[in-house]
């Protein structure tokens, strides 16, 4: 296996698969990595590091590693780790690529990646790749193109093989629901699969008498409960306080009062794709022309009406002449009534004064107007008087896809971004997001986001140290703030999470890192397997992946029930299509007027044995993907 990148990703997937999967890595990072690239991440967590010990050192226990003893040989699996200037084709072939069974590509960089997915195809075309793209399209038509490579290179390759022969996934994706999901307090929420057809709802927990809905079955019991609603935020490290991943029944129903991740559905998300480029450009009439010129123009209209109804009344002509005399008169069009009876003249000067103030009110309507349009795509400003929205720091890529996310679940935000070229600036410019340009760290910024009346708060920008600082100054603004914070090591996310539950035991507190959440997809696609999605659970996570029964001894010639392991995998659905009309990918496969995918059966009988051209889909953890997906060859215990 060979792991290219130059990020904290790149590292969390290396260890992955040598940890769970037991297999041999080669690392291949740049020669100036430990000096330049992670600098700003490394140096931000040492800052932010000092800055939260000065806080609360009495609150907190140091979470560390031990040291290697000069002359200590350091351990035989350990990856090889292959330092490069730049990823061209000699790299590859030194780092084995010839003779690799996978390759990652997990730069930040999207050009980097694709172009060395291109070399590596032409080197090996059998290698299974693993591409990291931010670009979602351009993910769909690389994946095709290096497909195509594949098998015009070897013709007697077979369609599953094929599909699996390229795996284009992005870690936004696979993080942004876990992200968004924290930002909804104490309510039901969907996390939808990367994959397109999962829809997991995690349940907060039930008050005093209440029993919680299973859905179609429980993923996962949470380490919130009905007197501890924060819960712990388990990783995989933390034993008996963490959340425990695919409970038997019996497990559940002792469980009483735990929150819980149940499986709702399965289904077919339809394609919307990201907004178009004149999306959210419409302007409403209520902002085209201010309140005080509207009235105006409602009160000239009125006077209008009133004199054609006095003209007519006067005059006795014919309603529609009257009201056509009043209008030449109105645009000083009508010849004067110098002849004409006293109501006649009267109406005609009351109708000139009228016309008097009609150009200045059409000046001022069409100078609004151009305003209003000249403004349409600009950043616009927090209004006056928002509350119970979400404060979103940072616009990158995390934080682009975690505002899409939000956007589609209708949750109100407010984003604070210092660089004025930032990638989601675009997109909340489409969207008309209320925005605040200017460093979180400096005052005034938060308070210009309303963070004394907001919700929540998400810190998602690429330094430890202003997440948590802003953190801080926002908690100090308002003690009962819900606070998830994007940081880059785990073992720092822990800390971080118990010291500001200790210091605010009635706020809630989330500590993400995204190399955690994304790395388990990553290490899944390499095995060769179709991974359909990844639901992170607190900060362990839960993989998702379709499975043909046939060559697998835990599931051929099994019951469900037989098959189901609890902490390690369970089958959640089968692909009840004929073999010879079964799509490779699973996520394409057909669906009905409501998205559902109609060969798929969730509500699977505990006793229906499953046969060898059954293919179903499996939730595992990831130790369990290992044994029961992977090519493993040392198991460890746990889940």
């Amino acid at each position: 296996m060979i792991v290219c990148g130059d990020d904290a990703l790149a590292h969390r997937l290396a260890g992955e698969l040598r940890e769970v999967y037991g297999e041999r890595v080669t690392l291949v990072v740049p020669a100036a990595q430990a000096s330049r690239s992670p600098e700003l991440p490394l140096s931000g967590r040492v800052r932010a590091s000092a800055l939260f010990g000065r806080m609360s050192a009495a609150m907190t226990r140091a979470v560390g590693t031990t040291p290697t003893a000069p002359g200590d040989t350091p351990p035989p699996d350990l990856p090889r780790v292959l330092e490069t200037l730049e990823l061209d084709e000699d790299v590859l072939l030194e780092a084995g690529v010839g003779r690799a069974a996978a390759l990652a590509l997990v730069h930040d960089d999207d050009e980097t990646n694709i172009r060395a997915a291109l070399a590596a195809r032409r080197l090996n075309p059998q290698l299974r790749l693993v591409i990291r793209l931010y670009n979602r399209k351009l993910g769909q038509h690389l994946a095709e193109l290096l497909d195509q490579a594949s098998a015009l290179s070897l013709p007697g390759l077979t369609g599953q093989a094929l599909d699996a022969s390229t795996t284009v996934l992005s870690d936004a994706d696979t993080a942004a629901p876990a992200l968004a999901a924290t930002a909804v307090a104490g309510t039901s929420k969907i996390v939808q699969a990367d994959g397109l057809l999962l829809r997991a709802v995690e349940r907060t927990p039930p008050a005093r008498g209440e029993v919680a809905d299973p859905g179609l079955c429980t993923l996962a019991l949470l380490s919130s409960t009905t007197n501890d609603p924060a819960g712990s935020e388990g990783s995989d490290r933390s034993g008996q306080e963490g959340p425990r991943l695919l409970p038997d029944d019996r497990s559940v129903a002792e469980a009483t009062g735990r929150g819980t991740v149940v499986l709702e559905a399965i289904s077919h998300r339809a394609g919307g794709g990201e907004p178009g480029p004149l999306a959210g450009r419409s302007v409403p009439l209520g902002r085209l022309f201010s309140r005080r010129l509207r009235w105006s123009l409602a009160g000239l209209g009125a006077a209008v009406v009133a004199l054609a109804v006095a003209s007519w009344i006067t005059t006795g002509d014919d309603p529609l002449h009257a009201t056509y005399l009043v209008l030449l008169d109105l645009f000083a069009m009508g010849d004067p009534a110098a002849g004409a009876d006293a109501d006649r003249q009267i109406l005609q000067l009351l109708t000139g004064f009228a016309g008097l103030m009609l150009l200045p009110l059409t000046v001022a309507a069409a100078l609004e107007a151009l305003g209003t349009f000249r403004t349409a795509s600009a950043l616009r400003r927090p209004p006056r008087g928002l509350s119970g929205h979400v404060v979103l720091l940072g616009l990158g890529k995390i934080g682009t896809r975690v505002l899409m996310r939000l956007r589609e679940l209708g949750i109100p935000v407010v984003c604070v971004e210092e660089d004025p070229e930032a990638r989601g600036i675009a997109l909340v410019r489409r969207l008309r997001v209320p925005t605040v340009m200017g460093d979180v760290t400096e005052e005034g910024v938060l308070e210009a986001a309303k963070i004394h009346r907001a919700h929540a708060l998400l810190a998602l920008t690429s330094v430890d140290t202003t997440n948590l600082e802003a953190a801080l100054y926002a908690r100090s603004a308002k003690p009962d703030l819900r606070v998830a914070l994007r940081i880059y090591d785990d073992d720092f996310a822990t800390a971080v999470y118990r010291s500001l539950r200790a210091a605010y035991p009635n706020a809630l507190t989330r500590s993400r890192s995204v190399s955690t959440l994304a790395a388990p997809a990553f290490a899944v696609a390499m095995m060769g397997r179709q991974i359909l999605g990844a639901v992170p659970v607190e900060r362990k996570v839960l993989l998702f992946a379709a499975v043909d029964v046939a060559g697998h001894p835990q599931l051929e010639g099994r019951t469900v029930a037989e098959a189901f392991r609890p902490g390690a995998w369970r089958i959640v659905a089968l692909d009840a299509t004929d073999p010879g009309e079964r799509q490779p990918d699973l996520a394409n496969a057909r669906h009905d007027q409501e998205g559902n995918a109609t060969g798929l059966v969730w509500d699977l009988h505990p006793g229906y044995v499953l046969q060898a051209q059954d293919r179903v889909v499996v939730a595992a953890t990831r130790r369990g993907a290992a044994e029961l997906l992977g090519r493993r060859r040392q198991l460890y215990s746990g889940g």
